[in-house]
């Protein structure tokens, strides 16, 4: 398991711009400034795009959410992000065949959703970049941000980060979410083409 290059120029971009704070745990890092996001916070919407923070986790935990500790499952998976307020996160994956992906696990408690988030770490920060509250609710995949009136919250764009992601790696970002997460499928889906939900159905528990 190897940190992506484009992760470590993220994690790089964080730190000059002293997007992180240190605790007991270890840095967490942040693609927007916590006291600017809490300052523009209102009930019906808030600023900096995607809320996601950034983590050395591994998989010290997961034996929870697979609910064993079988080293050929666990062994495959790093954490290294929280996806969601409620506990989701993202990690590192090598598949059946060794390549490296971007998976998402929902915490049960609010995402269910289990899937591959991204085939390499670019379409990962272009998905970040996309600017969805959270991405941990695949169900919001399938349009942009803030189309969903029952929501009442709309997020403004992390626009320094879609620069940065656009200028440093030659992409643009897509209008959905969808255009990169092929199966946002949850947990327990039956017939899931997800290759990772599947995985997960064959090993937990």
């Amino acid at each position: 398991m190897t940190l992506p290059e484009p992760l470590r120029q993220l994690f790089s971009w964080i730190e000059s711009r002293h997007l992180y704070v240190d605790g007991k745990a270890g840095r967490i890092g942040f693609l927007f400034p916590e006291a600017t996001q809490k300052a523009g916070w209102t009930e019906s919407g808030r600023p900096g795009g995607t809320d996601i923070s950034f983590f050395a986790e591994g998989n010290v935990n997961l034996k929870y959410w697979f609910g064993h500790e079988r080293p050929d499952v666990l062994d495959r998976l790093c954490v290294f992000a929280k996806t969601g307020a409620e506990g989701s996160m993202a990690a590192f994956w090598l598949d059946e065949q060794g390549a490296q992906k971007i998976v998402h696990l929902g915490s049960g408690s609010g995402s269910i959703m289990a899937c591959v988030l991204a085939d390499s770490a670019i379409d990962f920060l272009r998905l970040l970049a996309i600017g969805y509250d959270e991405i941990c609710w695949g169900e919001q995949f399938s349009g942009p941000p803030n189309t969903d009136p029952s929501l009442g919250f709309a997020v403004s764009p992390n626009d320094e980060f879609q620069q940065w992601v656009c200028s440093t790696f030659n992409v643009n970002i897509p209008h959905k979410g969808s255009d990169i997460v092929s199966h946002p499928d949850d947990m327990g889906t039956p017939g899931s083409l997800d290759p990772f939900n599947q995985w997960v159905q064959a090993n937990t528990g």
